[in-house]
C-alpha cells in the first residue's frame, strides 16, 4: 500500500514539473490533421497510377483534411487559427533574416517564416489534390467532376495531367524546405518541434 502511495506521489510530482514547465500549443484536431496529412500525401506520392485506386482515395484524403483544416484555420483554438500566424511579407523575410543570424525570436505558436510555409503547403496539397479529381474526371471518366469533364478533347487531360505532376514535385520540394527549416529552428532555440507536434506541448519560455 506504502509503494502504491509513494509510486503515484512520483507519478503526480512529475506531471506537475511538465505542467509547470510546458504548455499545450497543438490541440489534437491539429496534429491529428498534420500526421494524416503526411500519411496521405506520401502514400499519394508513392504509389502514384501504379494503384489508382489507392492513389485516388488517398487524393479524396488530401481534399477532405484541407477543408477540415480551413474551417478550424478560423474556428479552432488560438494557435490553431491563420489569424495567429499568418504575417505580412514584410514580417516573413524580416523573420528570416533575422532567424539566419541567428536572432530570431522564439515563437511559441508558428514562427512568421513557419506560417507562411502552411499557407504555401495548403495551398499546393490543395491545388495539387483538385487537379488530381479534374484529371480522375477527364481521363477516367469518374469522380464527382467527371459529368462535366466527359467528352473534353485528350489535349485537355494531358495538360492536367502535367499540371498534377509539377504540383506534386512542387508540393515535394516545399515540404522538403519545411522540413529544413524545423530543423534548424529546433536547433537554434534548443526544443524539439517535431516531438511537439505529436505530443503538443512545447517549454514555456
Amino acid at each position: 500500500m506504502t509503494t502504491h502511495s509513494v509510486t503515484g506521489a512520483t507519478h503526480g510530482a512529475r506531471a506537475d514539473a511538465i505542467d509547470a514547465t510546458s504548455v499545450r500549443v497543438w490541440d489534437p484536431l491539429v496534429r491529428l490533421f498534420h500526421w494524416s496529412l503526411v500519411a496521405a500525401f506520401a502514400t499519394a506520392f508513392i504509389v502514384e497510377d501504379d494503384r489508382l485506386g489507392v492513389h485516388v482515395w488517398a487524393g479524396y484524403m488530401v481534399l477532405a483534411l484541407i477543408a477540415v483544416r480551413l474551417a478550424w484555420g478560423v474556428l479552432g483554438t488560438r494557435h490553431a487559427r491563420f489569424s495567429d500566424f499568418v504575417r505580412g511579407p514584410r514580417q516573413v523575410v524580416d523573420y528570416i533574416r533575422d532567424a539566419l543570424a541567428f536572432r530570431a525570436p522564439r515563437f511559441l505558436g508558428h514562427n512568421p517564416a513557419g506560417g507562411a510555409m502552411v499557407v504555401a503547403l495548403l495551398l499546393l496539397v490543395g491545388l495539387t489534390g483538385l487537379t488530381g479529381l479534374a484529371l480522375y474526371g477527364a481521363q477516367e471518366l469518374s469522380g464527382p467532376l467527371a459529368p462535366m469533364l466527359a467528352g473534353m478533347p485528350a489535349g485537355v487531360g494531358d495538360a492536367l495531367e502535367e499540371t498534377h505532376e509539377l504540383l506534386a514535385n512542387l508540393t515535394l520540394g516545399f515540404i522538403a524546405l519545411h522540413l529544413v527549416g524545423v530543423i534548424f529552428s529546433s536547433l537554434a532555440h534548443r526544443e524539439n518541434l517535431v516531438g511537439a507536434m505529436v505530443t503538443g506541448r512545447k517549454r514555456r519560455v
